[in-house]
């Protein structure tokens, strides 16, 4: 492995002997703006990256132990603002618990891969009638006209959760998130924000859930979707669960997916549009959607939407035992795993400043790993590829000059609008 020369370390040292805090802002700043270069560095020079406030992982190997163990890196930390916005437990803020292991499962089911098919026509469909749209003005704001626009329609169509409609599900999925994964400082109008709106999300899902019961002892045939599935679902005994549990479940869909799906599709289409060469063999396979669905993977992995996964060591536990970087994690530490970085750990991915569409799929950790990998990586991976094949198979389609072309992101993070080109015909899908 060459030597890496980005000299952030050298920079964070010398901040730090003079002010703490100063160095932890330079660390989240690189994070955001430079974190190729940060993990490249960090994983050669520190690759256990133990700072006052935090401890980054950032090789492969050791990734893929924190998101393990759940049982010594839990996510106990960050369980308490979701169950606050949503007024009860909610099972990804649980770690291997009875309620979590039995509605993770079921959700599984729910979610399973029977839908891939239809989900991916559902997703053409719409996203072509958006495009359509779109393209007598030459341009389309890619977030909300075509990205956040087709989450939407599946959390309606899909989930069987339209929201009283797709403007107010929006806002309250972006206000309970912004609190769950942008919050840094747990500034109270935010979470008052975020508790508001996650009120507002389950009364609305009390109401409608009370309307298909009704509507199931009428006799009248409920739609195939999520929400029709689990309020006809009968389980027996332990595995049971109620209606509130069924309400929180549902909540849970929109806002694992709302903002997560959408900033995927911007990454990878930019990466993408970056890179014509590579973009001119992608749709030269595109007639083929599994075959394209490779290039986007590879293109997301130069940039994917989540970098860190947040967890909390729960006990003294001595990462990367038996190696050279074994570091001992006391309890109490605040973790950062990175699968942005282990996806360049040449120790195990081969070339990876390489553009190789047929990497293998363990390489890729976009949904996670371990015990809270994503429940619903059936549906989203149609989701993710089939819009961002739609929007390339666009004659014409192209980043456009700053500031237009770039993609502006709310708190760093989601993003918020990305301007692109567009023909006026449409390539055959």
């Amino acid at each position: 492995m060459g030597a890496i020369t980005g000299g952030h370390l050298a920079t964070y040292d010398e901040a730090l002997a003079r002010d703490p805090m100063a160095a932890f802002g330079l660390v989240r700043e690189w994070m955001r703006t430079d974190w190729r270069t940060l993990f490249a560095e960090l994983r050669e020079q520190r690759p256990i990256f133990v700072t006052p406030a935090f401890t980054v992982v950032t090789r492969f190997a050791d990734v893929t132990e924190v998101l393990s163990r759940e049982e010594v890196f839990t996510v106990r930390a960050f369980g308490p603002r979701l169950d606050a916005a949503l007024g009860g437990p909610f099972m990804l803020g649980r770690d291997a618990t009875p309620m979590n292991w039995r509605e993770k499962g079921l959700m599984q089911v729910m979610l399973g891969p029977r839908d891939a098919a239809g989900v991916r026509e559902l997703v053409g469909r719409v996203a072509d009638e958006a495009l359509d749209a779109a393209a007598p003005y030459g341009r389309i704001e890619a977030v909300h006209e075509l990205f956040r626009h087709v989450a939407l329609e599946v959390c309606a169509r899909f989930f069987g959760f339209p929201g009283p409609d797709a403007q107010t599900l929006s806002r309250w999925c972006r206000a309970i998130v912004t609190d769950g994964f942008a919050n840094f400082t747990g500034a109270p109008d935010i979470q008052a924000a975020s508790v508001r709106a996650g009120a507002e999300m389950t009364d609305h899902l009390r109401g409608e859930l009370a309307r298909r019961r009704a509507a199931l002892r009428a006799g009248r045939q409920p739609p195939d979707d999520v929400f029709s599935r689990l309020v006809g679902t009968t389980l027996p005994g332990e595995v049971a669960v109620d209606d509130e549990r069924i309400v929180i479940n549902m909540a849970g869909l929109p806002l694992g997916f709302v903002e997560s799906a959408p900033g995927a599709m911007a990454e990878a289409a930019e990466q993408l549009l970056l890179r014509p060469q590579v973009l001119a063999r992608a749709l030269g396979e595109a007639a083929d959607p599994e075959r394209f669905d490779r290039y986007v993977w590879e293109a997301l992995r130069f940039n994917p939407f989540f970098k860190l996964l947040p967890r909390l060591c729960e006990r003294d536990h001595v990462l990367a035992a038996g190696t050279p970087r074994g570091t001992t994690i006391p309890a109490g530490t605040f973790v950062l795993a990175a699968p942005a970085s282990a996806m360049f750990d040449a120790d195990v991915v081969a070339e990876p400043e390489e553009f190789r569409p047929d990497r293998p799929g363990h390489h890729r950790m976009f949904f996670g790993h371990g015990h809270h990998a994503c429940l619903g990586v059936h549906p989203a991976k149609v989701i993710i590829c089939e819009t961002v094949r739609r929007l390339l198979l666009r004659p014409g389609v192209r980043l456009l000059p700053p500031p237009d072309g770039q993609i502006v992101r709310s708190h760093g993070i989601f993003p918020d609008r990305f301007v692109l080109g567009l023909g006026s015909e449409r390539r055959a899908a």
